[in-house]
């Protein structure tokens, strides 16, 4: 059997992906691979997520591990974050955890930079939701039950107390975001 060469997605110049940048990745696993997705594995995630967004200056207001993939929606909080450079690291950092489990990402992740008008707080606020939902619309859960899905959450450095499903959650979210944004992720000691 003769493989076939590895055909690349394309990407938006890299400054897209530098800065304040929003971006909403999805990484798939390797022929679609389940099994991996167990609660050991999901500390495993929040620690290398951790690590990913105080070493690259981001913050991920929502992630969502579903069976077969994941999805993580990542903001970054100065002009030096790039985000494509957190994301290898990320991948590099989370394979071999995966491959432990019999998974291994597919070789490129799909992303989405969002537009100008995606960006807007409504606008982003439903992007999330969509994220959040998808244990919905794949049946995990029940119509509005997502909120209780195990494998959903964020990631803002410096703010563990955060939890995505409160009724407070995005004014929280968008002045820590402000404030991270404008002072750096050392201005809390």
């Amino acid at each position: 059997m003769v493989s076939k060469p590895h055909t690349y997605l394309k990407r938006l110049p890299s400054e897209h992906y530098r800065g304040q940048a929003y971006v909403h990745w999805s990484l798939t696993m390797e022929d679609r691979k389940t099994g991996w997705l167990i609660p050991i594995f999901a500390y495993k995630f929040r620690e290398i997520l951790t690590h990913t967004v105080f070493r690259y200056g981001l913050c991920c207001p929502i992630y969502c591990l579903m069976p077969d993939h994941m999805h993580l929606l990542w903001v970054g909080l100065d002009q030096e974050c790039d985000q494509r450079i957190a994301m290898r690291y990320f991948r590099k950092q989370i394979n071999p955890v995966l491959e432990k489990l019999g998974a291994r990402l597919q070789l490129q992740p799909y992303d989405h930079v969002l537009r100008e008008e995606e960006r807007d707080r409504n606008a982003f606020e439903e992007v999330a939701e969509y994220i959040a939902r998808n244990p919905e619309r794949a049946g995990l859960v029940p119509v509005d039950g997502f909120a209780d899905y195990v494998y959903s959450g964020c990631l803002v450095p410096g703010y563990p107390e955060l939890r995505p499903f409160e009724n407070d959650y995005w004014d929280r979210f968008w002045r820590t975001y402000s404030y991270l944004s404008k002072h750096g992720l050392q201005a809390g000691r």
